[in-house]
């Protein structure tokens, strides 16, 4: 049966971690959904690290705004797809000026389509703590909270990570 598994927490909770060793333990091709851009110096860093992390059993397509486009195009192709991460998405596609509304529309859509992919997808918990002094925070928080709340409907799995602990919130097993 296939899996759409939503891995959300905070910022090095081991969120990552979490959706690269459980989507390995999955049989079959693999695709790594990057979300991040390099725009400086330190993030080239990052990538290049996370890159060598996942090892060559990874295909990775790198992706910061149309992730529902993608996910319809390679999801018959792969057993196994890890997006990493929506949070960066989000500050993507509204920084990009895109209807966020119909970017999440076209996400939902690709997720629920026809592909037998396993799903992975991870995400920031922006709402647990204080509230943003800016209009543009406000907006940014409120957006990620409603595609969080909607992605955890879609998910057979929903996972909580704090600290390198997991807490699953929804699904079997």
């Amino acid at each position: 049966m296939r899996k759409i598994v939503f891995i959300v927490g905070g910022a090095r909770s081991g969120k990552s971690t979490f959706a690269l060793k459980e989507g390995s333990a999955v049989k079959g091709a693999k695709a790594f959904v990057a979300t991040a851009e390099i725009l400086d110096e330190e993030m080239r860093v990052r990538i290049e690290n996370h890159r060598k992390e996942r090892g060559k059993e990874w295909n990775t397509h790198e992706e910061p705004l149309h992730l529902g486009t993608l996910l319809e195009e390679i999801g018959g192709k792969y057993d196994v797809i890890l997006i990493d991460c929506l949070t960066l998405w989000m500050s993507n596609i509204m920084h990009a000026g895109l209807d966020v509304r119909e970017e999440i529309r076209g996400l939902l859509s690709a997720i629920s389509g026809r592909a037998s992919a396993h799903l992975y997808l991870v995400s920031n918990e922006v709402g647990m703590g204080l509230v943003p002094d800016s209009p543009l925070g406000r907006a940014y928080r409120d957006n990620l909270g409603r595609l969080n709340q909607e992605i955890a409907r879609a998910a057979t799995d929903v996972y909580f990570m704090v600290a390198g602990m997991t807490l699953k919130m929804k699904g079997g097993g």
